[in-house]
């Protein structure tokens, strides 16, 4: 139980002490400029229960909220191709202060992936920060980058590992370790004030 206090303690102490945007890689983005939004008046696009609009590279993209999730559509209400590997390396370099090397589609979900919680498929655009080693994934449809990837995150991802109790995937708050431990700590607490008060009396 002391054990798994002191891991409660450590982690606690690194989330507190740290930014959770810098976490995020926050520091690597950079804002778009303003631009001008001009849409065909007669566009032919599936129900839905709302509609949004941003660029992707020089490309306007509409968004469509669907019943089965996000569909993208460009002006003329045409399906959205993919963006190839160049484009993806040229997106990264346009909308973060990186330099993107390597660029590699992930199609298949991995254990644990720092990646973990996006919908696939993804891009990942490799760079260096000075001597940090940076991922960037960009989703392949929509252009978005939906993760940055720091050594930061991955630190912060092994206490959260830690603070959880779930070392593999790191995303199951409510697992039977925790609880378990959680039970123990404030029965392992209410022991020792109550220890405590018995001895003051005893030596009295």
């Amino acid at each position: 139980m002391s054990v798994q206090l002191l891991l409660w303690t450590v982690s606690g102490i690194y989330f507190s002490f740290n930014d959770i945007d810098a976490i995020r890689g926050q520091q690597y983005l950079v804002d778009q400029p303003a631009r001008e939004f001009r849409i065909a008046e007669q566009i032919d696009l599936p129900a839905g229960q709302g509609l949004s609009y941003f660029y992707r590279l020089d490309e306007l993209i509409l968004s469509v909220k669907t019943a089965s999730g996000l569909a993208f559509y460009q002006q003329d209400g045409s399906s959205v191709e993919p963006l190839s590997a160049e484009q993806v390396r040229q997106l990264v370099a346009e909308n973060t202060t990186l330099d993107p090397g390597t660029v590699i589609e992930i199609d298949e979900m991995e254990s644990g992936a720092e990646y973990r919680g996006r919908q696939l498929p993804l891009f990942r655009v490799e760079a260096v920060a000075g001597d940090e080693d940076v991922n960037v994934y960009v989703d392949p449809l929509s252009g978005k980058i939906v993760a940055v990837r720091t050594d930061d995150w991955r630190t912060w991802d092994f206490l959260w590992g830690l603070h959880i109790m779930d070392w593999t995937e790191r995303d199951d708050f409510g697992n039977i370790f925790i609880r378990f431990f959680s039970v123990l700590a404030l029965v392992s607490a209410l022991s020792g004030i109550l220890l405590y008060f018995k001895m003051r009396r005893k030596a009295r």
